[in-house]
């Protein structure tokens, strides 16, 4: 296998090219799309590709592998379900015979969540087709899902431990897929899928298409996936690690005793401005997002909570909530920081910095989505200082370190090696889990994958029922 990489990014001829005539001249009719399809695309909306879409598509299309690298935000999931759509519209049928329905094309993703998002974006863009879309996730009744998969289904999207569940009840059949898709792949190889994936990748036929698509792609984890890929193209269309110019960023300095105060008063400041309060707000730990949700709400905000702890029903009404408005803050762990797709998202908040400055990119780019603007706050505590430095390092860029809102308290950031004069209080450590060089992190919900058994790792309790899920098109 040969997996010499082509290199297609917006600073190359070719990429700048593209760039330059996408947003004034290209339109999905371009790329050649079945009508079927392009009726969809403009039922929601959509005439205009944006840069992933307009720099995938065509290599998608053409059969050559693909690593996708864009900022949260800008379509990566477009990018690859409209070409899928494309690629197999010659398989689609309407018969009834589940034989005539195999599962053509399988995408793979790390959480609940973005799995949703997916198939409603492939449900939407193959209506008016005799394709059928579905998806399997943990963490729901498993029934459903049979049922669905027996039918018969060309694109199936799944989490890897729900499909290998399939897998194992001789529900799900991987020997006709045609095209595998890894969204978000750093986080896929990244976070212990790699057994689960191998397996799953063992049962797929040799002779495929495979595409990864990512915000952020390190070069490990480029190295890694190319062991899947044959002479992949690599599209890059800004440049890595980066949030989107859309995105104001604001670093308060706060002691973590403060934090919750000093969101009560950042929010109080937004309504001042004739802002929306509306905003997701990022914790590191399942009991303290718990907490912080019921301390908002005694302090008058209407707040709910997202984590792994919640069943996926208890998931589903609170983001349900949130989308109606009946929510105000929706505190979370990163459990929804990726695939959590949620138009015209004002503001983000980062309670606590994430351990991992990659996860940082992906939770603020809840906001500022789609052209769309945002403002991301990150409520800093001194001995978060080093977690800062690798955001701004990563992102190759000094963050604007402002004073809060009138009233809340706050103080200086820290020089670099230096200590900071913090009121003297005691830190909540349900709140707030202070970055020491060795502490250990396990508490941290880093990986927002509950129903996927991780290597080496075990679970603090066994898991709860059989992890299911289904979605029919409708």
């Amino acid at each position: 296998m040969t997996n010499t990489a082509t290199e297609i990014n917006s600073s190359t001829e070719v990429g700048a090219s593209v760039a330059a005539t996408s947003s004034a001249t290209i339109t999905f009719a371009d790329f050649g799309l079945d009508p079927l399809i392009q009726k969809a695309v403009a039922e929601q909306g959509y005439n205009t590709p944006t840069p992933i879409q307009a720099q995938s598509i065509p290599h998608v299309l053409a059969g050559s592998d693909l690593m996708g690298a864009a900022q949260t935000g800008t379509g990566k999931t477009a990018a690859f379900v409209l070409p899928i759509i494309q690629k197999i519209l010659r398989h689609a049928s309407n018969s009834a015979s589940p034989a005539r329905h195999p599962i053509r094309a399988l995408v793979l993703t790390p959480t609940r969540e973005l799995a949703v998002q997916v198939a409603e974006n492939a449900a939407s863009y193959s209506k008016h087709t005799d394709l059928r879309a579905a998806v399997v996730y943990g963490g729901v009744d498993m029934k459903e899902q049979v049922a669905i998969l027996r039918n018969g289904v060309e694109i199936l999207i799944a989490t890897p431990g729900r499909l290998l569940d399939h897998i194992g009840s001789k529900v799900a059949n991987l020997s006709q897929v045609e095209i595998l898709v890894l969204d978000e792949a750093d986080r896929m190889l990244d976070m212990g899928f790699l057994p689960d994936l191998q397996r799953i990748i063992n049962l797929i036929p040799a002779q495929r298409q495979t595409l990864l698509f990512s915000a952020t792609f390190s070069p490990e984890i480029k190295k890694l996936a190319q062991s899947y890929l044959r002479t992949p193209v690599t599209v890059e269309v800004a440049r890595q690690n980066a949030a989107a110019d859309t995105v104001k960023q604001i670093v308060h300095m706060v002691s973590s005793a403060d934090k919750q105060r000093a969101i009560v008063k950042v929010l109080e400041a937004r309504t001042r401005a004739g802002l929306s309060r509306q905003c997701i707000i990022f914790t590191n730990s399942r009991l303290g997002c718990a907490k912080l949700s019921r301390a908002l709400e005694r302090d008058g905000i209407k707040a709910g909570a997202i984590h792994g702890d919640k069943s996926q029903g208890e998931r589903t009404l609170t983001l349900d909530a949130f989308k109606s408005g009946a929510i105000e803050a929706l505190v979370a762990t990163d459990v929804a920081a990726r695939g959590l797709d949620i138009p015209d998202m004002p503001c983000v908040i980062n309670h606590e910095l994430p351990y991992n400055a990659e996860d940082f990119i992906h939770r603020i780019g809840r906001t500022g989505r789609a052209g769309s603007k945002g403002d991301a706050i990150a409520l800093v505590d001194p001995s978060e200082k080093r977690l800062l430095d690798d955001i701004e390092k990563l992102m190759k860029r000094k963050l604007d370190v402002k004073p809060l809102p009138e009233g809340a308290p706050s103080y200086s950031r820290p020089a670099s090696g230096g200590s900071s004069a913090a009121p003297a209080k005691m830190a909540d450590p349900f709140f707030y889990m202070p970055y020491e060089p060795g502490a250990a992190t396990a508490s941290s919900e880093q990986a927002a994958m509950p129903d996927t058994k991780k290597v080496g790792i075990t679970p603090a309790k066994p898991a709860v029922g059989a992890l299911l899920g289904g979605f029919k098109k409708k």
